[in-house]
């Protein structure tokens, strides 16, 4: 069978479902690296406090490459059944992001053609598709006064329904805000979503993953192995700016920030920080994200076995669901 991945007259964005992958077993300790991407506009925050990334290394022809993008945990949220489709909006009410990310081999600084990408995460009030009826996330919309732009610290309880990094089942049929698309001969893919809201005890954040060596068919991606697993990361002005805003405004749940969260490697680009552009004045116009992702495409990360700093680093009790 035709192993070149689907256009866009051959599988209908909305319609495509991604048949089940085989997955290898994971079989390496996570590894920290980075992942860097263009310059933030100046319209953007500046993330004047993340922490650098490592300067790139150089390769033989003396071209700037990257080292490996921190793997993290997958979380209890993932469905391998996504649509095959780039945008993933579907009826979500929020502030639109475009997603554009590159993937690369950290090794020879080549971009990967054809891979498939993996992206999902919960809607401005902090739930996430198949989950709905067990509060998949932050639960139903609440209600009451919305959150100030000041964080309110250190979350308090348990994990939120469904947490706590173990796969759920889904609970329903709901995909809203998941999407599969394959990567350009550049290694690029871009996709159209909602800035993502908060739930108790996570950071915002976008999970990933990318799969190799399988083959696009008629039913999708099929075989291959998961690369890597890991999570996209918001800066602090951005999450606050888009919390005045309709539908954010109405998620009271407890947020915690980037440096609360026990998720995130609190290393900047290389655990994921995305590079963001948008007016300030006018976010609700829109945001645009990129980052580049250096990942070993022979190795097996599959997020299964967790990531991230671990407990001694985490703020949060409840910081180990999704």
């Amino acid at each position: 069978m035709d192993s070149q991945p689907p256009t866009d007259s051959e599988v209908p964005e909305d319609k495509g479902q991604l048949a089940r992958r085989t997955v290898l077993v994971a079989g390496g300790v996570a590894v920290t690296a980075v992942g860097v991407a263009g310059a933030l506009s100046a319209s953007a925050s500046a993330q004047e406090n993340a922490p650098r990334p490592h300067p790139p290394k150089p390769t033989a022809s003396g071209e700037a490459c990257y080292t490996l993008t921190s793997e993290l945990t997958e979380g209890p949220y993932y469905i391998d059944a996504d649509k095959i489709r780039r945008d993933v909006t579907e009826d979500e009410e929020g502030i639109p992001l475009t997603l554009d990310l590159k993937v690369i081999d950290a090794d020879t600084c080549r971009p990967l053609r054809n891979a498939a990408v993996d992206i999902w995460h919960c809607n401005a009030t902090g739930v996430y598709s198949g989950y709905e009826s067990t509060g998949g996330g932050g639960g139903p919309a609440p209600t009451g006064a919305p959150p100030s732009g000041t964080p309110t610290g250190t979350p308090t309880g348990g994990p939120p329904p469904g947490g706590g990094g173990g796969h759920q089942e889904p609970t329903d049929d709901d995909r809203f805000l998941r999407g599969t698309w394959h990567t350009d001969r550049r290694g690029h893919v871009i996709f159209k979503t909602v800035f993502p809201g908060w739930y108790q005890g996570r950071c915002v954040h976008i999970h990933i993953k990318v799969h190799v060596d399988g083959e696009w068919t008629d039913a999708g991606y099929e075989g291959g192995h998961t690369c890597h697993t890991g999570q996209l990361f918001f800066d602090e002005k951005s999450v606050i700016a888009t919390s005045v805003l309709d539908p954010y405004v109405s998620n009271t749940a407890t947020r915690t920030t980037l440096t609360e969260d026990g998720i995130y490697p609190q290393n900047g680009h290389e655990g994921g920080l995305l590079y963001l552009k948008y007016d300030r004045r006018h976010i609700g116009r829109g945001v645009h994200g990129h980052l580049t992702l250096g990942v070993a495409p022979d190795e097996t990360n599959d997020g299964e076995g967790g990531g991230g700093p671990g407990p001694s680093a985490s703020a949060s009790p409840s910081a180990s669901a999704s």
